[in-house]
C-alpha cells in the first residue's frame, strides 16, 4: 500500500504513525512545508519519501506533489494527517485521486456543527436546539426562543479558541465585536458534565477498541480563563454514553478511523450530543490509550490500515491521568519535586508545543494507576499554586 501523510511531523507524538505503517509493510510518503533536515530522526526513519511544498495551502503544489508520488510509485490507496486542519484538504485529495476514505460529498457533516444536529437525530439523539446566526437580530431571535445562557462557538473550528458563554444582553456587543468574521453557530446552554467517545474502528466500522475521557473542568473554561485542566480515561463507560457512541459512529458511518465524540451527561443520566471529530483526541490522549490498554494504539491502526484485520481490545486494566501545567504560571512544586513524589505513578511526560498551551498547558504528565484516586489526588498537587 502506498499510503501519504500531510504535514507528518505535527504533532511530534504523531510521528509514529509513519513508522509503525512502514512496520507493517506500507510505502510511507511525507508531504508537507518544513524543510527535511527539521524533520525527527525518527520521522526520517519512517518516511519512504519526503515531498516538500512551498505552501500547504497551496492546493495546485499538493496536486503535483501527489501526481509525482503516483508517477513513482503506482496508486494511492491511503492519505492522512491525523489533524482536524488537514479534513478538508485531504477530502479534496481523495475526490481528485480517487482514495478510499472521507472525500468531499462527506465533509461538511463532520466539519460543520451545525450539519452534525441533523446527522445526531438520524441516530436517535437529541443534540442541543442550536443555529447559525450571522447577525444579531438572528442571534437576539435566538435567545428569545431559548432563553440565557447559551454558547457561541464557530461553526467549523477545533478546540475552545474564540468561543463565549453568553449569559445576558450585555454580553451580546462584547461578543458581536470580539468573534471572528466567521460563521457562529449558537446554542442552548446544557447544563452537564462534558464527556468523550474516544476509539478506533475498523474499515468496517466495527470499534477495535472505545475509550472515554473525563475533565476537571471544561476547556471552553480553561482557555478563557487561563486556568489548568486535568483529565482522565475511565475503566468502564456508562451503558447509556456507549450506545449513544456506537450510534453515532454507525450514523456517520466512520470507517477505517480514530473517532473523538463529544457529549453532555446531564444529573438524570441523560446523553446529550455535543460535536464528532473524525480524528485521533489532542495532546497526549494516544499516549494515554497506549497506557490504558499497555498496547501500541500506533501498531494496532497501521495493522487494520495495511492488513484489514487487528486486534480488539475490550479490557481497560488501568485509569490514566493527563495533567498540565502553563509556563507562566508558578505551582507549589517544580519539575523535580513532581517527578520525586509521583514518580511511581508518572508513566510519561514532555513539553508540548505551543499550540496546545492555552488548552492543556505547555507541559503535561501521564500518569496511570488501577484505582481512580491517587490520580486525581496528584494531579490536584502537580497543579496546586503556592
Amino acid at each position: 500500500m502506498n499510503s501519504v501523510f500531510l504535514s507528518p511531523n505535527f504533532p511530534p507524538n504523531f510521528v509514529s504513525f509513519a513508522t509503525q505503517l512502514r512496520a507493517s509493510g506500507a510505502v510511507v510518503l511525507g508531504l508537507g512545508d518544513d524543510p527535511y533536515e527539521d524533520l525527527s530522526q525518527e520521522l526520517r526513519s519512517g518516511l519512504t519519501e519526503y515531498y516538500r511544498v512551498g505552501n500547504m495551502h497551496n492546493y495546485d503544489e499538493l496536486l503535483r506533489a501527489l501526481g509525482y508520488f503516483t508517477h513513482r510509485y503506482g496508486k494511492i490507496g491511503h492519505i492522512d494527517s491525523h489533524n482536524e486542519y488537514w479534513l478538508e484538504t485531504e477530502a479534496r485529495l481523495r475526490s481528485d485521486f480517487n482514495i478510499p476514505g472521507i472525500n468531499m460529498e462527506d465533509i461538511y457533516k463532520i466539519k460543520r456543527k451545525s450539519e452534525m444536529k441533523g446527522v445526531f437525530k438520524q441516530a436517535g439523539l437529541n443534540p442541543a436546539r442550536g443555529r447559525v446566526c450571522r447577525d444579531e437580530n438572528e442571534l437576539r431571535g435566538f435567545i428569545n426562543a431559548v432563553g440565557y445562557p447559551i454558547c457561541a462557538k464557530p461553526d467549523i473550528g477545533v478546540g475552545a479558541a474564540k468561543t463565549y458563554k453568553l449569559c445576558c444582553d450585555e454580553d451580546i456587543d462584547f461578543y458581536m465585536q470580539d468573534k471572528l468574521p466567521q460563521d457562529y453557530i449558537v446554542e442552548e446552554f446544557i447544563d452537564g458534565q462534558i464527556v468523550s467517545f474516544d476509539g478506533l474502528v475498523d474499515g468496517q466500522g466495527v470499534p477495535l477498541f472505545t475509550s472515554s475521557l473525563r475533565y476537571s473542568k471544561g476547556v471552553m473554561e480553561a482557555v478563557n480563563d487561563d486556568s489548568d485542566i486535568y483529565y482522565y480515561t475511565v475503566r468502564e463507560i456508562e451503558p447509556a454514553l456507549n450506545a449513544a457512541g456506537l450510534a453515532t459512529v454507525k450514523a456517520f458511518d466512520v470507517r477505517g478511523r480514530f473517532f473523538h465524540f463529544e457529549f453532555f451527561v446531564k444529573d438524570d443520566g441523560a446523553v446529550v450530543p455535543l460535536e464528532v471529530n473524525i480524528r485521533p483526541p489532542g495532546g497526549l490522549t494516544l499516549n494515554m490509550f497506549n497506557y490504558m490498554f499497555d498496547f501500541d494504539c500506533f501498531k494496532l491502526w497501521s495493522q487494520m490500515v495495511v492488513n484489514g484485520v487487528s486486534e480488539k481490545r475490550d479490557k481497560r486494566p488501568y485509569f490514566c491521568m493527563y495533567a498540565g501545567r502553563k509556563d507562566h504560571i508558578p505551582y507549589a512544586l517544580n519539575h523535580d519535586q513532581v517527578l520525586d513524589k509521583f514518580g511511581k505513578l508518572i508513566v510519561h511526560h514532555e513539553r508540548l508545543s505551543s499550540v496546545f498551551a492555552l488548552a492543556i498547558g505547555n507541559y503535561g504528565y501521564v500518569m496511570r494507576h488501577p484505582k481512580l484516586e491517587p490520580l486525581i489526588e496528584a494531579a490536584e498537587e502537580i497543579q496546586r499554586r503556592p
